[in-house]
């Protein structure tokens, strides 16, 4: 998922949004614990989309804070 595609979202679909990709994560690693992962660097992916998500909520309430 692209930054940019992240930053036109809302609090609210943010935070929901992260909430959907640690669920995913979590399957994903217990998939990985079972053996049935294909692809390893899905954990790797969903974990930056994760820290993307959480660095554009904090940059706005940092903004937020700044502005007023």
């Amino acid at each position: 998922m692209k930054a940019k595609e992240l930053r036109e979202m809302t609090n609210d679909e943010l935070n929901a949004k992260i909430k959907e990709l640690k669920q995913e994560l979590f399957n994903l690693r217990f998939s990985h614990a079972t053996g049935q992962l294909t692809n390893p660097m899905q954990l790797v992916a969903v974990k930056k989309d994760i820290a993307k998500a959480k660095t554009i909520l904090t940059e706005r309430e940092l903004n937020n804070k700044a502005s007023k």
